[in-house]
């Protein structure tokens, strides 16, 4: 899209996000905190949850569907809120959409390749992202001299959705996953994954305080805050009494949805509406 369709798209119009399912909220969450006047329209896949096991095809259909149900919406820009369609779907949406997108991966990957200290950097994430090789692509392009490890975490993603985050379940299986990363002597961890910076302490304390754990969640909304500003569509304007300035869908479980995005998000309570994705 040129820069002039850009600049008409008005600064109040909300920020789409989504997600396979409640990952998205870590970014969601970051995006309140860091650029607290955005409205925000967040889509959770959470009857077709998790994305990281199936296929590149499966993925961008159902990618495609989420991004044409954001745009009714009206949202100025998308913000894909999943490592694995990042992977899969990306450059596919890009062409198709007249709206900029922002993935996650690319700003976790820049923040690595900048913070870590001896060049060993490790990647967890689901099966489609590692199997994609994608962070070794854009760490490599910033940074040649580093070694990647990657460890896909399948399982890590169900504990995070029934909400294990604090069990020696998820202690256990993550401890098993990340035992061949510490091994190696990495300094740096991204969490590849927007589930997984919900478990961050346990994996902190896993790995030890001496690795940098890089949350892309985070830098996510950073890399948005600046390119809404530069883009001239940073709303500037405070919200008003009784405005709905975050709106919640998802594809299938709302009330166990909100209860969960409750847990992680704390700016009152929240709705959320099921909607037949599969419509769009």
């Amino acid at each position: 899209m040129n820069q002039e369709s850009r600049r008409e798209t008005p600064a109040g119009a909300p920020v789409g996000v989504f997600d396979s399912g409640v990952g998205g909220l870590t970014v969601v969450r970051e995006i309140m905190r860091q650029i607290p006047n955005e409205k925000i329209v967040y889509f959770g896949d959470t009857a077709r949850v998790p994305y990281g096991s199936k296929s590149e095809e499966t993925v961008t259909r159902f990618s495609r569907q989420i991004v044409r149900f954001l745009k009714t919406h009206e949202v100025k820009t998308i913000v894909v809120a999943c490592n694995t369609v990042s992977a899969y779907a990306m450059e596919e949406l890009e062409r198709e959409t007249d709206i900029p997108l922002i993935g996650v991966v690319k700003p976790g990957a820049r923040v690595a390749a900048e913070v870590t200290r001896n060049g060993r950097i490790g990647v967890i994430a689901t099966e489609a992202t590692i199997s994609s090789r994608l962070y070794i692509r854009y760490i490599n392009k910033l940074e040649e001299k580093v070694t990647i490890y990657q460890k896909a975490c399948p399982l890590l993603v169900p504990l995070v959705e029934e909400g294990l985050w604090q069990d020696p379940v998820t202690d256990e299986i993550a401890g098993r996953y990340l035992s061949e990363l510490t091994d190696s002597g990495i300094d740096t961890l991204i969490l590849g994954c927007t589930h997984y910076p919900l478990i961050r302490a346990a994996l902190q304390k896993i790995v030890g305080e001496g690795v940098t754990l890089v949350n892309p969640a985070y830098e996510t909304a950073r890399e948005l805050k600046e390119m809404l500003r530069r883009e001239g569509m940073l709303n500037t304007d405070p919200p008003r009494l009784g405005d709905n300035r975050y709106q919640f869908y998802v594809s299938d479980m709302a009330e166990k949805f909100k209860n969960f995005a409750n847990s992680i998000i704390k700016y009152g309570i929240l709705s959320a509406k099921k909607v037949n994705i599969e419509d769009y």
